[in-house]
């Protein structure tokens, strides 16, 4: 599913994707982590909103397994 501007979404809670996502929030397999790029604060030291986790601080990603 995608919005009008073309992102995907969370086909649960129709949440945007942001960009350091690896898949929709209630994949199975998948769970919140600290975002990488802002170390969870959402924001980056320029004091802008931290683009890969949409100024979250949470990424969805992969867990465990294989």
């Amino acid at each position: 599913m995608t919005t009008r501007n073309g992102s995907p979404n969370d086909a649960q809670s129709g949440s945007p994707m942001n960009p350091g996502d690896e898949a929709p929030a209630g994949t199975p397999g998948t769970g919140e982590a600290v975002c990488p790029r802002c170390n969870g604060s959402g924001t980056l030291s320029s004091g802008e909103a931290c683009p890969n986790c949409g100024g979250t601080g949470k990424i969805i990603e992969g867990i465990g397994g294989g």
